[in-house]
Order: C-alpha cells, then structure tokens, then sequence
C-alpha cells in the first residue's frame, strides 16, 4: 500500500471491532472510498476527534484501489461545528449528505464532491439550509439522467410564454401546450433556472419567500417520485421537523 493524501468529507461511519471504526469518505481524487480508523474509539486516540461524519480535510491514508485503505491522520479544514450545534441545521446536512451518498452510487462524477462540500460551507456559514437543499435537489437529478425540461417547453421546446411547472410533464409547459396544468407564478418559474444553474460557492445572498419556496419543494418532492425511485428517512424526518416549526 502506498500512502496518499486525498481531500474528502466522511460521510458515514460504522463501528468496527472493540475500538475501530470504518468510515465511508467522499473524496475529490478516488470518488467514495472505504477507510478503516484503527483504534479511533480509546479516548487517548489522536484519530478520535476525526473520524466522524461532517470531517471535511486532508486524509493521509495508506491507499487500496480496492478494500479498505487506512486512516494515518488528518488535516482538518472545516469540522462545521456551527451545523452540529443546530439540530435545523444538522438535519438538513445530513439528508444532503444521505442524497447524495446515494446519488454517487449510480454516478460516481467528481462534481458531487464539490456540490456536497460547497453546499455544506454555506450551511455552515449560516445561510438558509432549506434553500440549499432544494438548490442540491435541482443540480442532482442531472447526475441521475432525470433532469427537469426547465429550458424550453417540455412539450414543444418554446422558451417563451412558460405558464406552468409541472413534475408529471418533466417540467416547463408554454401556454400553447398547457391543457390542466395548474398554472405557476413568473416567480417561481424563473427561480427554479436560476437555482439550478446557481454556482453554490458564488452565493453571498438567499432570500426568496416561503410562498415561493414552498412551491418549488412541491414540484421537486413530486418531481423525485415520480423519476428517481429515491426514498431517505432522513427527508421524512425534514418534513416532521418542517412541520413542527410551522406550529
């Protein structure tokens, strides 16, 4: 084995043995990789602290194309304790870490390295989860080969008079096109390009109204079951969540 040092963000962690743990770690060189963290459950070990989901750094390893490789240390660049001290926070983290765990399973991209890192920095830096979710969303139905018509008409291609969005159409529809469709506001329409073409790490401001916001998740939730076949537990307990705090 050779050692390597490759830049990733643990995404799962599993007990292994009395005091081991395996770590599942997206990384920007190998895609995702298993790692084995040697003895990082006794309290006196220096892997400890950083062998735990949400550990974005530099992980120096002895590298296995295949099995397990194996954790020699760590240069952490961001630990986002900002997330982990906010339960909101937290859970929108983890379901973004969850989708696009899954996502890589059928398309292993290296963009998705980057859209979870960035995504998890804005989260960190205080900007809107609930936003940077649906933005998540957006970009990964492109990476499962189901991404929404939001260029043209879904039916004739037009790019002009766009009245509606709907999921069972595979996203825009013209007035020309539109027979029951319930009609969608420019707003929303014009927000959902934007937030799929959005660079996450350019974003400095998010400020779109819950109005708004609450019908573009319609149309995404109904849009990732209608074509993905994906289903999480962490975005079932999001919806608990969403629903207690608009009591």
């Amino acid at each position: 084995m050779k050692i390597e040092e490759v830049e990733g963000i643990i995404v799962s962690e599993t007990n292994y043995s009395e005091s081991s743990k395996i770590l599942n770690v997206l990384t920007k060189e190998h895609k995702m990789i298993g790692v084995i963290s040697k003895g990082c459950r006794n309290i006196k070990s220096k892997l400890r602290s950083v062998s735990r989901k949400l550990i974005y750094g530099k992980f120096h390893i002895y590298y296995k194309e295949t099995g397990l490789s194996t954790l020699i240390s760590v240069d952490v660049i961001n630990s986002f304790n900002n997330i982990l001290l906010n339960l909101k926070n937290i859970s929108y983290a983890s379901y973004i870490v969850d989708l696009v765990t899954q996502v890589s399973k059928q398309n292993d991209d290296d963009g998705l390295f980057k859209l979870l890192k960035d995504s998890l920095i804005k989260i960190e830096e205080g900007y809107n989860p609930y936003i940077l979710m649906m933005i998540v969303e957006l970009k990964l139905l492109d990476y499962l080969g189901v991404k929404p018509m939001i260029d043209g008409c879904s039916f004739c291609g037009n790019t002009k008079n766009i009245v509606a969005l709907d999921a069972r159409a595979g996203g825009y529809i013209c007035a020309n096109c539109n027979q029951n469709a319930r009609m969608t506001s420019d707003k929303v329409i014009k927000l959902v390009r934007m937030l799929y073409y959005v660079d996450i790490q350019s974003i400095t401001k998010l400020e779109i109204s819950s109005e708004v916001l609450k019908e573009i998740n319609f149309f995404l939730e109904d849009y990732y079951d209608q074509y993905t076949g994906l289903y999480l537990k962490s975005k079932s307990f999001l919806k608990q969540l969403e629903k207690i705090e608009s009591v």
